[in-house]
């Protein structure tokens, strides 16, 4: 395959502050991933983003929409429930435009996250690891309530998380490639697949929209099994032609993979994604998968993750992973 027409809108150019790079990211086919000749898989690479996640376009939008209406008064602090990469978009921005941020987020995640929040100049009040992000959403809500000194952006049930899917990913992914036969996301707060899976949709009712979700009560951070009792506002599970469930264990197998056959370096929710991506790519006989990579794994380092067999890796069911 000659590389003519695969570089339409390259992720680059020139703008004025570090905002306005969010978005616009590569789109890469992995051909050693595709189990059959007539399927083509596309990865859409979210860590080329700012901070490194696609939570860049997720803060940025949450925090525009609130000034756009006037919610968020100049210097007001941001209180937000995060498990790590939403909350250091947010600190990003935070600092960027001068507000103050806290953000409430399991003990148990890895310690490139936290320090990552307190470069960006967040104030992290930690929660029970076990209860994983329902336990951080559950201690944010107890403290914004009747606390008007807070603003939360919430990003579990804010609609300007499914829009900037709706009106940047999803587009952004249209612009490359005239047909999608399928779309994969990991389910967390909803807002990849909701803002996705709609404007996807729209092009084509024919496209698949398939959520990978981790077993009810494994600690795939980031994603969360909706059995284990919180749904986010946001969800339609209208919108989901299928839920399917990936294990920790598959989760750190397929982001070896990713990284052992196409150099792609993810977050371990990526592996969860992409082992359900391939599983959807062989249940079809032609068309286009897409799956969305979260973030890289700059920030997984320290767990051994990227180095070590998976049956070494310690703490793999009561770690939050991603």
């Amino acid at each position: 395959m000659t590389g003519e027409g695969l570089l339409n809108r390259p992720c680059g150019g020139r703008y004025g502050n570090v905002l306005e790079a969010v978005g616009n990211t590569p789109l890469v086919e992995l051909p050693r991933l595709s189990p059959k000749p007539g399927v083509r898989i596309f990865a859409k690479l979210e860590g080329r983003n700012p901070t490194g996640s696609v939570k860049d376009r997720v803060a940025k939008s949450m925090i525009e929409a609130a000034e756009e209406a006037g919610a968020i008064e100049p210097g007001q602090t941001i209180l937000e429930p995060t498990s790590g990469k939403t909350g250091i978009s947010l600190a990003m921005i935070c600092r960027r435009k001068g507000y103050p941020i806290k953000v409430v987020m399991p003990d148990n995640v890895t310690e490139e996250r936290t320090e990552l929040l307190r470069m960006f100049g967040a104030e992290i009040i930690f929660s029970e690891g076990a209860k994983g992000s329902n336990g951080a959403v559950e201690k944010a809500l107890s403290i914004v309530e009747g606390d008007s000194s807070f603003y939360m952006p919430y990003q579990y049930g804010n609609e300007a998380n499914p829009d900037a899917h709706y009106h940047g990913t999803a587009v952004e992914i249209l612009d490359e490639l005239e047909t999608v036969s399928a779309f994969v996301a990991g389910l967390g707060t909803g807002g990849t697949l909701m803002g996705n899976g709609r404007r996807l949709k729209e092009h084509d009712p024919e496209t698949k929209i398939v959520a990978a979700e981790p077993m009810q009560g494994e600690l795939v951070q980031g994603l969360r099994s909706l059995d284990d009792g919180f749904i986010p506002p946001i969800i339609d599970l209208s919108v989901l032609d299928r839920k399917i469930m990936v294990s920790n264990h598959d989760a750190i197998v397929w982001t070896q993979k990713l990284l052992h056959e196409e150099g792609i370096f993810a977050g371990v929710s990526s592996g969860a994604i992409a082992a359900i991506c391939h599983r959807i790519a062989a249940e079809i006989d032609e068309g286009n998968v897409v799956f969305l990579v979260p973030d890289d794994g700059w920030k997984y380092l320290s767990s051994g993750v990227y180095t070590k067999p998976v049956e070494e890796l310690e703490g793999i069911d009561n770690t939050v992973w991603w």
